[in-house]
């Protein structure tokens, strides 16, 4: 299970220390920054359970940070056709 989060986080080390929270947090989820990105992308997987979007919204909102989940914006019609 993946989820992507578009969050307003711009520095590198603040970014770490939300990446160490959460890995101490959740032991089993893997979670990465792509601050490249213009939506700011707060990345998070796990192969042993389904992701719950708001204790790690409100996880960065206790660090003064806004997230929120990026939907999809490929179809899912669209997507069978390059399947």
């Amino acid at each position: 299970m993946v989820e992507v989060f578009k969050t307003n986080v711009e520095d590198s080390s603040h970014a770490d220390l939300l990446i160490d929270h959460i890995h101490k947090t959740y032991a089993h989820f893997k979670a990465n920054f792509d601050l490249e990105d213009c939506d700011k992308i707060l990345r998070v997987e796990s192969k042993l359970s389904e992701i719950e979007p708001s204790p790690l919204i409100n996880l960065l909102n206790e660090f003064g940070y806004d997230a929120e989940i990026l939907e999809d914006e490929i179809a899912p019609a669209a997507r069978l056709e390059y399947l």
